[in-house]
């Protein structure tokens, strides 16, 4: 397709607007290690909440969702749905405890609940496992779809694709660190939202699919609308909302719904001004990640239902798809191809908003670890911090780098989805118990991480194969690598000692001063509780409006305003 000159017009001034950000902060950002990866620790909860949910909000993600409603219909989203659970056990549980601890990075955690070689190995292997490998996992995944979305946009080639927005991506997240990543995080959400918003009432009332009655009771899209799965259908509820409920959750660490938080999500929470903005942030990002955001995706995925009805139609369509960027999750990308100059702009913008937000969140993050946890720590503990954000910088352009590399691997945002998961099969329960049971200790942390790669790795080297020497569908896959990898660590744990009361003495005292561990825990239970049911509720009172069930979508609403009063009324107890 040919864009306008308004088109280029939209996208030009966003990456100079982009670049401008990173260039105003780049001084502040440069003082010090904690002003780059921190912003100082004063950042408030709405601006760090916004940037959770734009992080979440990658170029692939719209890819994802459609391919799911495409494949397993709108219930097909309830292997991240799920994950709901997970966010809602960060925001009552373990917000509060991360910002308390005043660390740097997540990854102190393992020298303040931890001690000796162990603790400190434990640190440096765990900055190069998530802050290198999986981290260029997840970014390889974005690139991927970003270079899909690239080619049949702009037909341009996926090496051109990753060539120029890596470049401008690169500059200002160095430039500005995780200052200049949360303000463009904020502008690129409402931009976002925005095109995906406006891009989805201009495709269902595109002649061709002749309004939102005709889409929803069009024969290719009224079998997808069930938005839980059909009972009688065993293999899709079980894949769909018995391992997702009944494993999944707390089973498997995944980047954005972490088991007892880590990662992106838990350097938002330090960077708060304090305990409380840190849960509000976590809050209002489960809210809008789950109940706000998903119903565009989904209903230009039941669209292009229409318009694609198979994967060979895009293949047909769109004939300069390499085999290896060929599949359901293009389906989004090609829906777009539909939109008017100057709305085209806006979408474009918006999905390179996307791609950016997340990438130049992973890429401080990664190097984040890189710097605190793994040079300043180990390899120069007596840096200057010029020294640590020049590093900071450098390690920003090589993880870049490797991720694009490494998309060239890839096919689909489902298979990346199922591999990161696959990665972190069997270590969740791990992250949410370390904070409670002493009896854990480095050597079970090093258990769980090796026996799920291991799994992982053999799994995913299988699949490449010509032929594989065993074939499993993805849920066992999973369920193989949550009960070894559980079972191995736990052995570990009790065949190894614990950590010396002295150190857990001092972590507790920092972590739960003089509260129990488990202080009002009838009330977090509560609010966990009602967390989950309001934010479903709302997102389900979403759908039932736009399939026109009035009724149903007014009760659920007046359940996600129950919740929502419930909560406010014992938050004091909560937080």
């Amino acid at each position: 397709m040919q864009l306008a000159i308004i088109d280029y017009a939209i996208i030009f001034g966003f990456f100079i607007l982009s670049l401008v950000i990173g260039v105003l902060v780049a001084k502040q950002s440069g003082k010090s290690s904690e002003s780059f990866f921190l912003s100082g620790r004063n950042m408030p909860w709405w601006l760090l909440g916004f940037s959770m949910v734009a992080t979440t909000f990658a170029a692939d993600t719209p890819g994802l969702v459609t391919q799911l409603v495409r494949e397993n219909g709108v219930s097909g989203n309830w292997v991240w749905w799920a994950m709901l659970l997970t966010g809602m056990l960060t925001v009552f549980f373990y917000s509060k405890l991360w910002r308390k601890s005043g660390i740097t990075t997540d990854l102190e955690f393992y020298e303040l609940r931890y001690k000796g070689k162990a603790a400190s190995f434990l640190r440096g292997f765990r900055a190069v496992y998530l802050g290198v490998f999986f981290n260029v996992i997840t970014m390889a995944g974005v690139c991927l779809a970003g270079a899909k979305i690239a080619n049949i946009l702009l037909g341009i080639s996926q090496e051109e694709t990753l060539i120029y927005s890596s470049i401008i991506v690169v500059i200002y997240s160095s430039l500005g660190g995780l200052k200049g990543v949360l303000i463009t995080d904020f502008i690129q959400f409402i931009i976002a939202m925005i095109g995906s918003v406006w891009a989805t009432i201009y495709i269902v009332n595109l002649p061709e699919i002749g309004g939102l009655n005709t889409l929803l009771t069009h024969e290719n899209v009224s079998t997808k609308l069930n938005i839980i799965p059909d009972f009688s259908d065993s293999k899709a509820v079980i894949t769909l909302l018995i391992i997702p409920f009944a494993v999944q959750w707390w089973s498997t660490w995944y980047p954005g719904a972490e088991p007892g938080g880590g990662g992106y999500i838990a350097q938002r929470m330090l960077a708060a001004k304090d305990e409380k903005h840190a849960t509000w942030a976590t809050l209002f990002f489960n809210f809008a990640h789950y109940a706000l955001r998903p119903w565009p995706w989904i209903i230009v995925g039941l669209a292009s239902l229409i318009l694609f009805p198979t994967l060979e139609n895009i293949n047909t369509t769109f004939p300069n798809l390499t085999s290896e960027m060929q599949g359901h999750d293009v389906a989004y990308a090609a829906m777009m191809t539909y939109l008017p100059a100057g709305l085209i702009g806006i979408v474009l913008t918006s999905l390179i908003a996307a791609f950016m937000s997340t990438i130049s969140t992973q890429l401080n993050w990664g190097s984040s670890y890189i710097v605190n946890d793994l040079y300043s720590r180990f390899i120069n503990p007596n840096a200057t911090e010029k020294q640590n954000v020049l590093v900071g910088r450098l390690s920003t352009v090589l993880l870049m780098v490797c991720a694009a590399l490494f998309s060239f691997y890839l096919q689909s945002a489902h298979d990346v989805f199922n591999l990161l998961l696959q990665i972190g099969a069997g270590t969740g329960l791990l992250f949410i118990l370390r904070w409670f049971w002493n009896r854990i200790n480095p050597y079970s942390e090093v258990a769980a991480m090796g026996i799920s790669f291991l799994i992982a790795l053999i799994f995913f080297i299988n699949g490449k194969l010509d032929t594989p020497l065993f074939i499993l569908a993805g849920h066992w896959k999973l369920i193989i690598g949550v009960v070894i990898t559980t079972i191995g660590w736990v052995i570990v744990t009790l065949l190894t000692k614990p950590t010396d009361s002295e150190t857990l003495d001092k972590f507790e005292a920092l972590i739960y001063g003089s509260e129990s561990k488990f202080h009002n825990i009838g009330y977090k239970v509560l609010a966990f509780f009602l967390g989950i049911i309001g934010t479903y509720s709302f997102l389900f009172a979403t759908g039932y409006f736009i399939y026109g069930n009035t009724t149903l979508a007014i009760t659920l609403s007046i359940v996600a305003l129950f919740c929502s009063a419930l909560l406010i009324k014992n938050w004091k107890k909560i937080s």
